[in-house]
């Protein structure tokens, strides 16, 4: 049984962070089904190193004021292409995800294709989720971690110097 905050917050989910064993918590886009978070990742897709091959994670999700409101240990279970809950999760998955190109069912088949994962992250039934007032009280800010996504900046060029008055 659920609590009643995991429930809403799992019905409103768009956006979960997930941690898999010690690694770190990651901001991955979901879609909310049936009391569960589905998540796509592999490649061309977002990145979720070790979430497909995992028996749990720790899932954070987020209150209507943007703060964290539930932290709960959810079982993960990836979908297997060609199957019933593959065929009949993936199109509903592939019409939420945006910016995507092509047709929904294209967007299914290039999944099956490469290799991505769907995986249903469902609450897990011996853990009680962590609620107000016992959410962690640190912010659970880290430092930015090295990515080749990251640009050093120039400063900016200056035509003359300015006199103060």
């Amino acid at each position: 049984m659920t609590s009643a905050v995991l429930d809403e917050a799992l019905k409103k989910a768009a956006l979960a962070w997930v941690s898999v064993g010690d690694g770190p918590a990651l901001a991955l886009w979901c879609m909310p089904l049936e009391g569960s978070l589905l998540v796509v990742s592999g490649p061309g897709e977002q990145h979720a190193p070790g979430l497909a091959e995992a028996t749990t994670a720790t899932v954070r999700l987020r209150g209507d004021n943007g703060g964290l409101i539930v932290v709960s240990d959810m079982a993960v279970t990836p979908l297997q292409p060609g199957t019933e809950e593959w065929d009949t999760v993936a199109p509903q998955l592939a019409q939420k995800r945006l910016n995507a190109s092509g047709t929904f069912d294209a967007l299914v088949a290039r999944w099956a294709g490469a290799g991505c994962a769907i995986v249903r992250l469902t609450p897990a039934d011996q853990d009680a989720p962590v609620t107000a007032p016992n959410l962690p009280a640190d912010s659970s800010t880290a430092t930015p971690r090295d990515t080749p996504a990251r640009n050093e900046t120039r400063k900016p060029f200056k035509l003359h110097r300015v006199r103060g008055a």
